[in-house]
């Protein structure tokens, strides 16, 4: 049985949850526009202003720099809190929206491919920086692409296609590119995080039962936690590996979107599983 506690309120939006030196880091979007890191006790600290009201997300440099998703450039926090360019991805990608980085300091970045909310659908892609800093696009028609994992041994990446409602699953090769794409688990993701099973906790906002579900490759659900709001991403992480952290904020739709960003429904809610977190982010 599972039991969520509340361990931060009064937030906007609460997105791209990650754990990271011993705190939950995350993007409070829309009115605050922040980029937060959280301990333990629910005692946040504002790290720096986000790039954008909505759409930046998070994640680390081999060295330790933090990335964020700026429009269409990556963008890296300095030590005197300046986002500066870190890779210009024109031509690559637009609206670009999650990032993870793997084992061997490559950088993936995915794109919508559209203005949400203001333009007409128009499928994503995913870039890819090497350390090198050589650019180049690796994966195309993705149907809104949202969280990425790489598995520990960095063989696979897996994305959360959220308009085509399944987890798709790509191969990296030696060089960063992906291949052999197929379907990872045919169920609803947005945020998503892997456990040490290799099974994926995934939000789903769709729907009349707001839930986070845990996955199994081929999409047996394992475990399926009932929520009373949207959950737009969720973490692993903790002490132990085994807080899953989940972002709600209430949805009210598409058409809606600049009353949710105006408005301070967001928590972070916490519940204890029994197998830690593996892979990244």
């Amino acid at each position: 049985m599972f039991t969520p506690k509340t361990l931060i309120s009064d937030l906007y939006v609460g997105e791209s949850p990650r754990w990271h030196d011993n705190r939950l880091w995350f993007g409070n979007w829309g009115g605050a526009q922040e980029i937060v890191a959280a301990d333990l006790e629910g005692k946040t600290e504002v790290i720096a202003r986000g790039p954008k009201p909505a759409g930046f997300c998070l994640d680390w440099l081999p060295d330790g720099r933090m990335l964020v998703t700026g429009d269409d450039q990556l963008l890296r926090l300095e030590s005197d809190g300046a986002l500066v360019t870190h890779a210009d991805l024109r031509g690559v990608g637009s609206a670009l929206n999650e990032v993870v980085v793997d084992g061997r300091g490559t950088i993936y970045v995915n794109s919508v491919g559209f203005r949400f909310g203001e333009e007409e659908f128009r499928p994503g892609s995913i870039a890819m920086i090497t350390p090198d800093g050589s650019i180049r696009r690796v994966a195309e028609d993705i149907w809104f692409p949202n969280g990425m994992v790489v598995t520990p041994d960095n063989s696979t990446l897996i994305v959360a296609e959220s308009w085509a409602r399944q987890l798709t699953a790509f191969d990296i090769e030696p060089d960063g590119s992906l291949t052999h794409r197929r379907i990872w688990a045919q169920v609803n993701g947005d945020g998503i995080t892997m456990d040490a099973d290799g099974a994926i906790w995934t939000s789903d906002v769709a729907g009349d039962q707001p839930i986070v579900q845990r996955v199994r490759e081929g999409g047996e659900v394992l475990d399926r936690i009932e929520l009373d709001g949207a959950c737009f991403a969720c973490m692993l992480g903790g002490a132990d590996g085994t807080t899953l952290f989940l972002m709600l904020a209430d949805w009210r739709g598409v058409e809606n979107m600049g009353e949710m960003f105006s408005t301070r429904t967001g928590r972070v809610l916490t519940v204890e599983v029994a197998v830690p977190r593996a892979g990244r982010p």
